[in-house]
């Protein structure tokens, strides 16, 4: 069956003279979105946001759409995260316009964890950051061999967000907790392992995935391509990152990571010194924090008030600066060392903004 105009959302997020930042469309039995910035590795802009949820409303209702698949437009990825290029802005002018997309980015977050229909999420390629959050938490989550998942936000001096705490906590033993520090990726058969994704298809057969999901249930869809994934790295790597993980300071980690004898760990700590010392403490908070809440609603809430205080924090501005904008990939933390970062500071993060709080609530039961 052809696309049906008639079910797709009325649009929300089309650039005057441009093609839309989310292609909406409906086929047979699945509603498809495709994010639509390949140039930008498909990064997240408020309006994107709006849209999909705009169409995950509609579609909520609709009994002719029984299931969602989600993608990402060119061959690099499903999407870099969000479009930090505009946090940056927002940063230096002192704005608060990242607040707003941030409540909404979130809210979107968990509609997807709760949406009552299968949520196929294509996890081709890069799926970083908010590409994380439009597909991680999504119930049918297919992972290639071209896949890299990760976290990477300490490198910008941010922490992770759109609920990655919470699946990051989740993680087996500690591996959530050095994909967090570090922002390290993975591929295919260590998103299966941490938690990350579900299922590994072959690159070339999403093409054929996607299209069948327009007439064939999801179980006879993920039957017919679903195969064995690449071996990984981190199941080898779970003995010095589950004792050097294991400390309650960021230093102790690093000190354990440098002592362990194991070059990979030594390896490790070096990354580790060239975070924000400010994220790294924030972030290793909000994953021991994150292990004891009771939902994904809980843990956004949380991320909230930690993005809002990166959002006034000179690290955001600055690491976005040097990986992003002049490239120089020479960050001028502030403060420079871990020994500088108070338990105070810390503490201050996770301060309600006085915008308010996100205020999201698990459904009853």
């Amino acid at each position: 069956m052809p696309a049906s105009a008639d079910r797709t959302p009325p649009e929300a997020a089309v650039r005057s003279g441009a093609e839309p930042e989310v292609i909406v469309r409906t086929e047979g039995r699945a509603g498809y979105l495709t994010l639509n910035r390949p140039r930008a590795l498909n990064a997240l802009t408020h309006p994107m946001v709006l849209r999909m949820t705009e169409a995950l409303d509609a579609w909520r209702d609709d009994p002719a759409v029984e299931v969602v698949v989600i993608d990402g437009a060119g061959e690099r990825g499903l999407c870099a995260g969000g479009d930090i290029r505009a946090i940056h802005a927002d940063a230096v002018a002192g704005g608060t316009a990242s607040v707003g997309f941030w409540r909404d980015e979130y809210r979107l977050n968990a509609l997807i964890a709760r949406y009552p229909k299968p949520y196929v999420a294509l996890m081709d390629g890069i799926v970083m950051g908010g590409g994380v959050g439009v597909s991680a938490h999504g119930s049918v989550r297919i992972v290639t061999e071209r896949s890299r998942v990760a976290m990477p936000e300490t490198g910008i001096g941010f922490v992770p967000d759109v609920g990655g705490t919470y699946l990051l906590a989740l993680a087996p033993g500690e591996l959530g907790t050095h994909l967090a520090l570090t922002g390290t990726p993975v591929g295919a058969a260590d998103a299966l392992l941490t938690g990350l994704a579900d299922h590994h298809v072959p690159a070339d057969r999403l093409p054929a995935l996607k299209s069948e999901l327009a007439t064939r249930p999801v179980h006879e869809v993920l039957e017919r391509h679903v195969t064995t994934a690449p071996c990984g790295e981190l199941a080898a790597a779970r003995d010095w990152i589950d004792t050097c993980y294991a400390a309650d300071t960021v230093e102790e980690i690093i000190e354990r990571l440098t002592d362990s004898g194991v070059p990979e760990a030594k390896d490790t700590a070096t990354v580790l010194l060239t975070r924000s010392p400010t994220a790294l403490k924030a972030a290793l908070a909000a994953l021991r924090r994150a292990r004891a809440l009771d939902s994904l609603e809980t843990a956004l809430n949380m991320e909230f008030r930690l993005s809002c205080a990166a959002l006034r924090s000179p690290d955001l501005a600055e690491g976005i600066r040097a990986q992003v904008i002049d490239k120089d990939r020479d960050p001028h933390w502030t403060p420079a060392t871990l020994a500088e970062v108070t338990p105070q500071a810390t503490a201050s993060w996770f301060a309600p903004h006085p915008s308010g709080e996100l205020a999201l609530t698990p459904p009853a039961g």
